[in-house]
């Protein structure tokens, strides 16, 4: 009997091994994955309520979403080895009257061979280009569609940095996508293919290769801007929170000519300028110490036909002869004008046809002088 005891001992100790670690861990097991155990989860108390700039983003979005457009272009390129390849570009674009005329940017359409539009609602229309304006990155193209919902245009002029904005567009092609950030600056830039953007709005929002020409929003979901271009560290095609967007104050001084003409009647002044410093004004006696001073008007041009004069002095701004004498542009519109791109700015939010006041100094008479703008041959002002 002394002689079974430790075999049965032995044989507790393996059954009670047995147990706690096989048989009741199985059915431990066995219980959890039992369909009649229910599984408890925490549940929202209720329906989920949105706070006021979450609220605020919706409503923008769902107010603005109508208006927006998918662009594609086609056009056709030539490959060494293939020949004549078709290739596809993605841009955005908003729609600005229900007539089916769409804003957005040159580079866009630039020498596309077909346009097709895909509105909100995944319809897809085939595009005319209407008018461009390369100097601006602009560009008007139109659909025939019913039901348009156009977008509501705002104020530029009263962007403050530190405001918060909204961008829509497609970029990569994932149409319908919603950005937000701030007014990082106001300042001019230059796009890569040339042209320069006057008071470009810059953002933090971001915009990827796509959402060109989609529109950049303020709070109340109004156009302040039409995104146009981002700046990318190491060149690579993707944001890095600095892009930039044409001031919708620039668009629509040109919309009616893009429209009507299919080009933009450039304004033009007709006049020859340098900018007065306070060191110029003293040596040449000047009555204010800065403005621009009229070296020579054009013949027969806007400025002559008012009656503004040019300088009949022969004299050298270091080795480059110019005329003194001439009348000292001070401001315009009741703006101070310090220099040629005051002066510029002010054409791009004029067109032609449209009159200015043009405060000048005649010797030390100051007087007020209406100008009605030309057109302008060339890009000078």
């Amino acid at each position: 009997m002394k002689s079974l005891r430790p075999v049965l001992f032995a044989i507790l100790l393996v059954g009670a091994f047995f147990y706690f670690t096989t048989y009741r861990a199985s059915h431990s097991r066995m219980a959890i994955r039992s369909p009649f155990a229910p599984v408890e989860v925490t549940q929202a108390a209720g329906p989920e309520h949105h706070d006021p700039e979450e609220q605020n983003n919706i409503d923008v979005y769902k107010k603005s979403i109508p208006s927006v457009v998918n662009i594609t272009s086609r056009q056709v390129a030539y490959d060494f080895f293939y020949g004549l390849v078709p290739q596809e570009g993605q841009g955005s674009g908003f729609i600005i009257d229900k007539k089916g005329y769409i804003l957005t940017n040159y580079h866009v359409v630039v020498n596309a061979r077909s346009l097709e539009v895909t509105l909100h609602n995944r319809k897809k229309y085939h595009a005319e280009i209407v008018g461009t304006d390369p100097s601006h990155d602009l560009a008007v193209i139109q659909i025939k569609a019913p039901d348009l919902v156009p977008a509501t245009l705002g104020d530029s002029k009263v962007i403050d940095v530190g405001q918060k904005v909204y961008a829509i567009g497609n970029p990569f092609g994932l149409s319908g996508t919603l950005t937000t950030g701030i007014v990082s600056s106001i300042r001019p830039v230059q796009e890569p293919n040339g042209p320069e953007i006057d008071e470009a709005i810059q953002t933090d929002a971001a915009i990827n290769p796509g959402n060109s020409g989609g529109p950049l929003l303020n709070y109340q979901g109004e156009v302040i801007g039409i995104n146009t271009m981002i700046v990318s560290s190491g060149g690579a095609n993707q944001s890095a929170g600095i892009g930039f967007a044409i001031p919708i104050n620039t668009a629509k001084a040109v919309i009616n000519d893009l429209v009507t003409l299919g080009r933009v009647r450039r304004p033009a002044l007709g006049v020859r300028t340098i900018p007065i410093d306070s060191n110029l004004a003293q040596q040449m006696g000047l009555e204010a110490d800065y403005g621009l001073l009229i070296v020579s008007v054009q013949t027969g041009g806007p400025a002559d036909r008012a009656g503004l004069r040019g300088g009949n002095e022969q004299a050298y701004l270091g080795n480059i002869p110019i005329r003194l004498g001439g009348d000292l542009i001070v401001a315009i519109d009741g703006h101070d004008v310090q220099d040629q791109q005051d002066l510029a700015h002010v054409m791009n939010s004029h067109r032609a046809g449209d009159t200015l006041r043009i405060t000048i100094y005649r010797g030390k008479k100051k007087m007020d002088v209406q100008v009605t703008l030309g057109e302008a041959r060339q890009e000078q002002v």
